[in-house]
């Protein structure tokens, strides 16, 4: 399995799934490599019942060491269950795991900048605060992505410098580099850096 490539690691977890073999494999923690972490967590993501894959995800988040394995799991049911889901992403975001509480931020990022998003869920990740990279990084991806799907809500943040200078910045650049943001607003971005 090492050094296998992620396309070959989600068929792998794909061939297994619902299997004595994937059961028993999901019960192994913590694994001693990144592809196992990959099909742990892609193994997850496929779970159909709610509970049942938040249970999963909850076992695993305090094993999860990078944000590779961090990313790449989004959970299908997730998509159906915004209510039910709402609390535990608040509960992740404000977790003193590095990897749970970024992942606690991309699954706020991934389901609720749609039709169920609320301005509350800006102030949510603005008042994440620390030193660490990979947590200000996917701080930043969510207020580039949010500038991208709700610019009118999001500007604000920006305009009032909610985020540290690091995070603001990258935020910006983000945003910047994005082909979701419209030109007029990148150049008025480039202003408040």
């Amino acid at each position: 399995m090492l050094g296998v490539k992620t396309p070959e690691i989600r068929k792998i977890a794909k061939d297994i799934k619902g299997t004595e073999e994937a059961e028993k494999f999901l019960s192994e923690l913590p694994h001693r490599c990144y592809e196992e972490n990959l099909v742990h967590f892609f193994l997850i993501s496929s779970i159909r019942d709610f509970d049942e894959c938040v249970q999963a995800v909850e076992t695993f988040l305090p094993y999860v060491d990078c944000w590779p394995v961090c990313d790449q799991a989004s959970p299908k049911v997730f998509s159906k269950n915004h209510e039910k889901l709402l609390p535990l992403i608040q509960k992740w975001i404000h977790s003193n795991h590095v990897y749970t509480g970024r992942f606690g931020i991309r699954m706020l990022m991934n389901e609720f900048l749609g039709e169920d998003f609320r301005p509350e869920y800006l102030e949510w990740v603005a008042s994440v605060t620390g030193e660490d990279y990979y947590i200000r990084m996917m701080v930043a991806w969510y207020f580039a992505t949010a500038l991208a799907k709700k610019y009118k809500e999001s500007i604000v943040y920006i305009e009032s410098r909610r985020l540290d200078p690091w995070t603001h910045k990258k935020a910006i650049q983000k945003a910047i580099e994005s082909f979701r943001v419209s030109d007029e607003h990148k150049a008025y971005l480039k202003t408040l850096r």
